[in-house]
């Protein structure tokens, strides 16, 4: 499913207007009906309470269609508006004269006790009081009234995105509701998929509002909820060569653990021959956990790490490779970063850089743009704010932009590693995963992804569907021990141990874990 900027989404809506002649009183009762449809399914409406809290633009005006439905369906509703009644303008205002004439009570917020009251007596609470536009921060009378809601125990729906959720960043705008179901119209926008945002929608419902699927479908909408990725068959006569060759430059006398991590989980991924090139000194301690690899020990500094003079030979055994890892904790040696950039601008094969290979690169980008062959970059946030010169609050605001800016000028597949990680490919299309928890972010995680992906491409998947596949079953193996373990305590050795079944499930039981734990949105 598509995923949508609050700009577009306003052209969107702008589009349905002029071009297609579905006029804005129609899109906004098609967007009340869904509110109304999803309280009648998760909460039921007949002969119970209802409070409506209302803003003073088109939001409230969803607001107003849903008490209309709610009375319609059997239910007791009171509409509360936080500001003038005599403000509201064009659609909102035609619903807000309709709804004067039925049995509800509409009031102004005067008083918090009025609407404590209310929300006392009620079996919900519907939140319609900003919708995705906000750009301030909330105080005031609004933030009193959000505090109310979140503190009332009771459901509550919020109507397109949880108000105080930024629609663009799905930061929090000072506070904002914490809602148990949202109903989002057109398209989820962004706001609604990252977190905080995400945390503080609940259950996520999405209606098109009777938009033509030419709208939300549009290939202009370069953002998109990345879905469960269907595996390539493995051979029955297939052999270790058959499943990819894979070798990873990585290990310093302080990172034992990194190369580990990110040689291992390519095979228990399903990739075929994984070797593993690390400091001389290191590589008997790495064998005896991982014996399973193939270790080429390396020349090394005096500080234990890999030497500029391994060069020429790993560009030589590079190119028997599909795939090549740099970087999984290859150290900041200023010898070893300098091998790191001559690596990435002389390999020419798919290269994968993480950890400090991150921080070698930073130093003269140009060894990625003029690369032949497929590059791939998996930052945290941290190292993104290194690869764009950007702060980290600031990045945070515009990690769309950023990211798609940063995969052009690189010509790189980055991965935005963190909740719900971000894929951006050089020509704009970023992808929203899904899969993954909290107990995820510990010491090793990010080693295990890069062996995940560079599996997925020895599997047979192209680059970039071998990214995109990589960090959800990277995603579903931490779900999977986290459902086991509790996400308190996960290791990256869990997650590690928890590949196989990953893969086992994806290929046994692709549709239940497509539908049942990772659709995003529900569709109504």
């Amino acid at each position: 499913m598509k995923v949508a900027g609050v700009n577009e989404m306003r052209a969107m809506d702008q589009s349905a207007v002029k071009e297609f002649g579905i006029a804005d009183l129609l899109l906004m009762e098609n967007a009340g009906t869904a509110c109304a449809f999803v309280l009648h399914n998760e909460v039921g409406i007949r002969d119970k309470h209802f409070v409506v809290v209302c803003g003073v633009g088109n939001n409230g005006g969803d607001g107003f269609v849903i008490a209309r439905k709610i009375l319609s369906y059997g239910g007791r509703v009171e509409v509360f508006v936080l500001g003038d009644l005599d403000n509201f303008k064009g659609s909102a205002k035609t619903n807000l004269e309709i709804l004067k004439r039925l049995p509800i009570d509409i009031r102004s917020v005067g008083s918090i006790k009025a609407l404590r009251e209310g929300i006392s007596r009620s079996a919900a609470v519907v939140d319609a009081i900003f919708g995705t536009g906000l750009a301030r921060e909330v105080g005031g009378r609004h933030r009193e009234v959000i505090e109310l809601i979140n503190g009332c125990a009771k459901p509550v729906l919020s109507v397109d995105i949880p108000s105080g959720v930024n629609g663009d960043t799905g930061l929090v705008m000072g506070v904002a509701v914490k809602a148990d179901y949202t109903v989002t119209f057109g398209l989820p926008k962004y706001g609604n998929l990252l977190y905080p945002g995400y945390d503080l929608g609940g259950k996520l419902f999405v209606s098109h509002i009777s938009f033509p699927p030419a709208l939300y479908d549009n290939d202009s909408l370069q953002v998109e909820i990345s879905g469960p990725p269907v595996l390539p068959r493995r051979e029955r006569d297939g052999h270790k060569g058959s499943f990819g060759n894979a070798l990873f430059i990585a290990g310093s006398a302080n990172y034992l653990g990194a190369p580990y991590f990110a040689a291992l989980s390519f095979l228990k991924s399903g990739g075929g021959y994984s070797r593993l090139a690390a400091p001389r000194s290191i590589t008997p301690f790495i064998a005896s956990k991982g014996s399973e690899i193939v270790f080429i020990p390396q020349p090394e500094t005096s500080s234990g790490a890999i030497a500029y003079a391994s060069l020429q030979p790993l560009i030589a055994l590079s190119e028997k490779m599909d795939i090549v890892v740099v970087g999984p904790g290859i150290s900041l040696e200023q010898e070893t970063q300098r091998l790191t950039r001559e690596l990435a601008r002389r390999i020419n094969k798919p290269l994968l850089i993480d950890g400090d290979g991150i921080t070698a690169i930073c130093g003269d980008l140009s060894v990625l743009e003029n690369r032949k062959a497929p590059t791939v970059l998996t930052p945290h946030l941290g190292e993104m704010s290194r690869l764009t010169n950007r702060g980290v609050p600031e990045l945070e605001k515009t990690k769309i932009e950023a990211l798609q800016n940063t995969a052009s000028k690189t010509r790189s597949i980055i991965v935005l590693k963190g909740a719900h990680s971000l894929i951006g490919e050089p020509e704009g299309r970023i992808s929203i995963n899904l899969s993954g928890n909290a107990g995820m972010a510990t010491a090793g995680s990010g080693d295990v992804l890069t062996g995940s992906i560079a599996a997925m491409f020895g599997l047979g998947l192209s680059i970039e569907e071998a990214v995109r596949a990589g960090v959800f079953v990277h995603g579903f193996s931490g779900d999977l021990a986290a459902q086991k373990l509790g996400e308190d305590g996960i290791s990256a050795q869990d997650i590690l141990d928890h590949l196989p079944l990953a893969t086992k499930m994806l290929r046994e039981n692709y549709q239940q874990v497509a539908r049942q734990r990772y659709r995003g949105a529900y569709l109504i």
